[in-house]
């Protein structure tokens, strides 16, 4: 007897995401921790910092052109790889590992989820996607996804202002800069003014940026745009923040077992266990947090509450790691010559990041409706 299916193809809403890396995302891991570990030491990362062109520029052309990771947000029929959130948070994972001095959230996250945000653009974004030029939203690093942001002010067609707190811009080449009218502008680099700042992450400086008289294209809607770009770059940045933790914690692993004091290694005493055992309970955690929010992204099902819920954590967390990091590797680790301070400069920027981890709750509390009396 024949018989018709009834069983609908579209996926039932509100389905667990699984947590788990794919086959895929861990041969992308793997890939990514190859290349970084022939071109991404510590000895690099930390003589670059100390230099007035922090920026690896060989590593980036090597990721973004190379490997085709700069447009994995990119569906392919706009130049892209046509890949997910959960990919890109892979990537940035191996990047935190790192503390990779490139600007792969600031180009190939934030500024590409700005651009697939607008009516206009494709351009710009097929530029990105392709590596040829590195884009950033012109948004303060600081801004949460739901807070209000600076704009330039448009007058007779030029765009006026000063905007701070600009991560990566002294290497772009193209500015999405969102105005006082109401619409997101690509401004070339070269027509504006970019002034560096005193940054405390030394792997991802922060800039000044004056338009004076700078013209630009009109892409779409600044507001919707924006938005789009902080969340993605929020829910992200936990990623990042997760491979930061993790590298923390399994350095200071290998570190403990391999010191020893009163001939034994250090690591053997209980109250350094319990410690290290209370770090590792954390960065699970923040794991099943980080990859629920890349989840939330890749399927468009509750992302502001993954979001939040992610950085309402990451932060504290990865600070949390790289202090003990530092104080356990003992006095080198409080040596500038040991990467390790890079970790907790990173950690500390990455906590303001997108938002605090203050705001993030009182973004979540608004969501599930359990604000504070």
């Amino acid at each position: 007897m024949n018989t018709t299916s009834t069983t609908s193809a579209t996926p039932p809403e509100n389905v667990q995401p699984d947590l788990l890396y794919s086959e895929e995302e861990e041969a992308l891991r793997a890939a990514v921790r190859d290349l970084l570990t022939d071109h991404c030491d510590a000895t690099g990362v930390l003589s670059r910092a100390e230099s007035d062109t922090p920026h690896d520029l060989a590593l980036w052309k090597s990721l973004a052109d190379g490997m085709g990771l700069a447009g994995l947000l990119v569906p392919e029929d706009r130049g892209g790889q046509g890949a997910t959130h959960r990919e890109a948070a892979v990537v940035l994972e191996e990047l935190g590992r790192a503390v990779a001095p490139v600007p792969y959230l600031t180009s190939a996250v934030v500024a590409t989820e700005a651009l697939l945000a607008c009516a206009d653009g494709e351009d710009v974004l097929a530029s990105l996607a392709s590596a040829r030029r590195i884009g950033v939203l012109a948004v303060g690093l600081h801004t949460a996804p739901g807070a209000s942001f600076a704009t330039a002010r448009v007058t007779d067609g030029a765009l006026h202002g000063e905007l701070t707190g600009i991560a990566d811009a002294a290497v772009a080449d193209v500015l999405l800069v969102p105005a006082d009218d109401g619409g997101l502008y690509a401004v070339e680099a070269a027509a504006v003014t970019v002034t560096g700042q005193t940054s405390l992450d030394l792997t991802r400086p922060v800039a000044t940026v004056i338009l004076d008289g700078a013209r630009g294209r009109r892409l779409g809607d600044a507001e919707p745009a924006v938005r789009r770009a902080l969340r993605a770059g929020a829910g992200l940045l936990a990623s990042e923040q997760l491979g930061l933790a993790d590298w923390a914690l399994t350095e200071t692993v290998r570190y403990l077992k391999d010191r020893r004091q009163f001939d034994r290694p250090v690591g053997g005493f209980q109250a350094l266990k319990h410690r290290l055992a209370q770090l590792w309970l954390e960065v699970v955690n923040l794991r099943a947090a980080a990859r629920n929010a890349a989840a939330a992204l890749s399927a468009g099902q509750d992302t502001d509450v993954a979001v939040a819920v992610a950085q309402a954590y990451a932060g504290q967390v990865a600070v949390h790691a790289a202090e003990e990091a530092l104080q356990l590797h003992a006095g080198i680790g409080m040596t500038w010559e040991h990467p390790v301070h890079l970790y907790l400069k990173r950690a500390k920027a990455d906590s303001i990041a997108y938002g605090t981890a203050g705001a993030h709750r009182e973004a979540l509390a608004e969501l599930v409706d359990l604000r504070a009396p």
